[in-house]
């Protein structure tokens, strides 16, 4: 399917209005699975021409993301991920994770950003930081299609490296699905009950009567309609 490229028109204007000159992309996936972390990825790219097919990592196949990311790690300025575990998300609810998870990328850039690009509606980030949101931003933001597809891929791999681990891992086939719903994945809950790494404030637990004592209850404060979309599996 045709798409229109990235551009650097968000990062433009943000020069032009802030005098920002360190612009970082924020990306996140991992936010709709039932297993494993939630992964922010911020990218610093700079001006310079994208590589050639670079848009939303969910527009791209499996080998397109990877081919893509060995080009991406030497082309970006810079970049960082940070990770929220399924624990922290069951403590802190999914919206607290994503800021977590995003501080934690942001800090571990090399210089820290004027101003931040992020995708979607909802700024998770909030101060101190330079928030710009932008719905379909990694569709349209050079910076932050770098990042989602660099956070992909990543997450990605960490998952099958924890299918591959065995400890009844390899049952849930997270090599396949990232950690998230799948038919597989929902077969060897209602058998073997959730691993270490699966999220256990999430409501697939409701519908699983053997391990339904296992759910953890979060604060209420944290049931927003961001945590909900999540909940339901989007963004796979």
């Amino acid at each position: 399917m045709p798409y229109e490229a990235p551009t650097h028109t968000v990062e433009r204007s943000l020069r032009a209005t802030t005098g920002a000159k360190v612009i970082a992309g924020v990306d996140e996936v991992g936010r709709g699975a039932w297993a494993g972390p939630v992964t922010v990825c911020a990218a610093i790219t700079g001006l310079r021409r994208p590589p050639a097919g670079l848009t939303d990592s969910k527009l791209l196949t499996q080998k397109r993301r990877d081919a893509l990311l060995d080009v991406l790690e030497d082309w970006v300025t810079a970049y960082a991920l940070g990770h929220a575990s399924p624990e922290e998300i069951d403590a802190l609810g999914m919206t607290a994770a994503l800021r977590l998870a995003a501080e934690r990328a942001l800090q571990a850039l090399p210089v820290r950003p004027d101003a931040v690009i992020l995708d979607g509606k909802h700024d998770y980030l909030g101060p101190p930081w330079r928030v710009r949101t932008v719905i379909k931003g990694d569709q349209s933001c050079v910076a932050v299609a770098a990042a989602s597809v660099i956070a992909k891929v990543r997450r990605d791999r960490m998952m099958a490296e924890l299918g591959r681990q065995g400890g009844g891992c390899a049952e849930f086939a997270f090599g396949d699905n990232a950690g998230y719903p799948s038919p597989v994945h929902r077969a060897a809950l209602e058998e073997l009950g959730p691993t270490p790494h699966h999220r256990l404030s999430w409501s697939y637990l409701d519908g699983l009567p053997k391990w339904r004592h296992l759910k953890k209850v979060r604060r209420s404060e944290e049931a927003t309609e961001l945590e909900n979309g999540g909940q339901l599996g989007f963004d796979f």
